[in-house]
């Protein structure tokens, strides 16, 4: 089982999340340069945080226009598990494979702390793990994390902000689903809460189970 991290110019999180999957999970992963990435013989798919291209325009907006996202695309359409934090979530909003903006923060500001995280649906490929309204902890760290849609009601949400609102999204939505569940993105990032040298005391590894989900997703034959 082999899960493509994608790096973009500016991504920062890709080692992190490889070391994640290869060292703690037991996953075989590749960090692969977006330019290079193929559909051939990858199980699944992590688009990473940082800051591609530098944010520029908006965060995600020429990431997502990247030919990368053609090969992403097939694989979603593939059933095959997508994941994007941060920007990697930008990236698929900007891209049209999960709905709604990502807007600057309200009020604007960087925000780089831990949260409190809710766990909505549990049947994604990266949710298995956890119970349903689960309250785990994972660390925030983005400018432009206020989700936005239209119709909230109508949307897949996966995770929510449990007790305090960070960054003014609509009804508390840290992360969603497409409608198939296959593709996930968050805000929140679980590649730093899996590990116990990282957690500060009073929060927990609540990013460990999202990786534990994906194994077994994929060794069940999600």
């Amino acid at each position: 089982m082999r899960v493509a991290v994608i790096r973009f110019p500016g991504t920062n999180g890709d080692l992190d999340v490889a070391h994640v999957l290869n060292r703690v999970i037991g996953l075989r992963a590749d960090v692969v340069w977006h330019g290079k990435i193929k559909d051939e013989g990858y199980d699944a798919a992590v688009l990473p945080g940082g800051f591609s291209y530098g944010d520029w325009l908006r965060a995600g907006a020429i990431a997502a226009r990247s030919p990368a996202l053609r090969v992403i695309r097939e694989m979603a359409d593939e059933g095959k598990p997508i994941l994007g934090i941060c920007n990697g979530f930008q990236i698929l909003v900007e891209s049209g494979l999960l709905p709604g903006a990502l807007l600057p923060n309200d009020p604007p500001r960087f925000i780089a702390k831990w949260v409190r995280v809710k766990v909505l649906n549990v049947k994604t490929p990266f949710t298995t793990a956890y119970g349903e309204g689960e309250v785990v902890s994972m660390p925030i760290a983005h400018g432009e994390g206020r989700y936005y849609i239209d119709n909230p009601a109508e949307v897949n949400t996966a995770f929510s902000y449990h007790g305090e609102n960070p960054n003014g999204s609509i009804n508390n939505i840290a992360g969603v689903a497409n409608k198939d569940g296959n593709v996930v993105g968050l805000m929140p990032h679980p590649e730093r809460a899996s590990e116990d040298i990282l957690v500060p005391r009073g929060h927990s590894k609540g990013g460990l189970k999202l990786w534990l989900s994906l194994k077994e997703s994929l060794t069940r034959g999600w």
